[in-house]
């Protein structure tokens, strides 16, 4: 599918750093639960390192650390991330009217979980747009780099690969989308890229068109 297409059948987004500006505030809770553990990384670390993946994958990292025992610190930091995103959350700019005024049938596909992902909607005034066309990685068997999630969205939403274009904010969700032999836009628009060559960053993962404002969603296409 070439980048300039206009007229998929199916438009995924990501929910972190493409519907809400999230990334930041999970991170920064990551960090500060990582060193609740006695393991020291940074706001900035955990963004290279996870920004797009998800609880599983950080566990899968720190497998052998016996500092970190995963039921709790999974709960504890959900619980952070929680706190923060009902003090700090906030849509991604444009983002409500560009969902408002698709024509084409959409979907939301995430690395978080399925009730963090609704609390972000929910918070932001969003939720509206995406009703039930929610799927997380909770539902398949590997996450974002892997291509199930968006394959198990487009089967869901009954449309093509090849026919199906993603929104994505991440390197492992642009690898994802590739994976998945779908069109993918990199989205550089959240305040994670503010101090980040993202465009560079998701050009390189393979994403067929890069854009940092929501209001040229469909600009040049």
């Amino acid at each position: 599918m070439a980048s300039g297409l206009t007229k998929p059948d199916l438009i995924i987004f990501d929910c972190d750093g493409v519907l809400v500006d999230s990334e930041v505030l999970s991170c920064t809770a990551l960090s500060e639960a990582l060193s609740q553990c006695g393991i020291e990384i940074t706001a900035d670390d955990a963004l290279d390192l996870f920004v797009g993946r998800s609880m599983a994958a950080v566990l899968q990292h720190y497998r052998g650390e016996e500092r970190l025992r995963p039921e709790s610190f999974a709960a504890a930091l959900k619980s952070r991330v929680f706190q923060r995103f009902r003090q700090s959350l906030r849509p991604i700019s444009d983002v409500d009217a560009v969902v408002s005024g698709l024509k084409t049938p959409f979907c939301v596909a995430s690395s978080s979980d399925l009730d963090r992902v609704l609390l972000s909607l929910e918070l932001t005034g969003l939720a509206a747009h995406s009703g039930d066309r929610l799927y997380t990685s909770q539902m398949v068997p590997r996450g974002k780099p892997a291509p199930d999630l968006f394959l198990h969205a487009a089967a869901r939403m009954q449309a093509a690969p090849s026919r199906t274009l993603v929104i994505e904010d991440s390197i492992s969700g642009v690898m994802a989308a590739k994976a998945a032999g779908m069109a993918v836009w990199g989205f550089v628009g959240g305040s994670h890229y503010r101090c980040r060559d993202g465009r560079t960053m998701l050009f390189d993962a393979g994403a067929d068109r890069v854009f940092d404002r929501m209001t040229d969603f469909w600009k040049d296409r």
